[in-house]
């Protein structure tokens, strides 16, 4: 019985030692190992076996942040033996930098970065979060200072390139990969912002007088091309009656010059068998219509008449002569 009591006793102290030697790991995570203070392997994830008191885990920090009730950020470090493979994000808070310009501004940055290589993260930086968080402000001021307010404000992009590639390239040592850098709040002083709204303000009023003057110039060339083209149309309207109105003219005074030949033509034939010349009738004709407008008048008074007329009585005497005649 004795024997017996001494095997079962052992064979509990061996599978408690067992059980206490198994360890499960997660997905996406892993463990450093160490055996008697020397690094043996990398755990993955599943059931995996280590020999306790031979082997134990190494711990490494990590860096968690949270927000209480007042809106505060807590941040505290506590060592875990599990190592994260995931990407993890880092929440900075509110630091003073100086720009190029001498403004001294607020930002603060979310870092997202991955360990790639768990062995370099526990064995080439003693605190890697600290490790990272200081490189990130270190940076961040050493970006910001080389450029001015303006130019901060507007090139997030670039600072955020600029911040990425340095922070991998300096993390690369430590097993990790820092994915991107983000700029969420950017303040300038009280003093800057009131100026740069006032700026804002005075920019956009210049703004606005440009588009009103660009619009009252469009509305004066459209006006001016409008009444120019009112011109032209007017003017060509007016030729054209003018042409018409020749065209008129000129066709009356064909049909009256044809109608005066034909009465011509006609008193010829008619005075042709008398003795009295047809131009010396003719002119008696135009003589005395001549005369009717000038005695047509009310005020008008004949005192004289020309010399010339004694022969164009003698005309008239033909006239009558012809009327004879007839």
């Amino acid at each position: 019985m004795g024997t017996l009591t001494v095997i079962v006793a052992l064979a509990i102290i061996v599978v408690v030692y067992v059980l206490s030697g198994l360890t499960i790991i997660q997905q996406s995570e892993t463990c450093i190992v160490e055996r008697l203070g020397k690094y043996n392997k990398t755990l993955t994830s599943g059931i995996n076996i280590i020999w306790p008191i031979l082997e134990k885990p190494r711990r490494i920090y990590y860096r968690h942040s949270m927000t209480d009730w007042e809106g505060n950020v807590r941040v505290s470090f506590k060592y875990s033996p599990r190592i994260d493979l995931r990407e993890q994000v880092y929440d900075f808070p509110e630091q003073n930098v100086i720009t190029k310009d001498n403004v001294t501004t607020r930002i603060n940055a979310l870092l997202y970065f991955q360990i790639v290589d768990p062995v370099k993260a526990v064995y080439e930086i003693n605190n890697l979060p600290n490790a990272i968080e200081k490189l990130t402000q270190t940076t961040l001021r050493n970006v910001i200072g080389e450029l001015e307010l303006d130019e901060t404000l507007t090139s997030r992009d670039t600072i955020n390139a600029k911040l990425r590639n340095v922070l991998d390239e300096a993390t690369n040592k430590w097993g990790v990969k820092v994915n991107r850098v983000e700029l969420q709040d950017i303040t300038p002083p009280a003093s800057v912002r009131n100026a740069m709204e006032q700026q804002m303000q005075a920019e956009r009023e210049r703004r606005a007088k440009i588009l009103r003057a660009e619009g009252e110039k469009q509305s004066a060339i459209l006006q001016s091309e409008g009444e120019k083209q009112s011109q032209i149309n007017y003017a060509a309207a007016e030729k054209e009656a003018q042409i018409l109105k020749a065209q008129g003219e000129a066709e009356a005074k064909v049909l009256q010059a044809n109608a005066e030949a034909e009465a011509i033509s006609r008193v010829t034939e008619a005075i042709s068998s008398t003795k009295t010349d047809p131009a010396t009738y003719l002119l008696a004709v135009k003589y005395i219509e001549t005369l009717k407008e000038m005695t047509s008048g009310q005020d008008n008074k004949v005192v004289y008449l020309p010399y010339e007329a004694t022969s164009v009585l003698g005309s008239i005497g033909g006239i009558k002569d012809l009327f004879k005649d007839a």
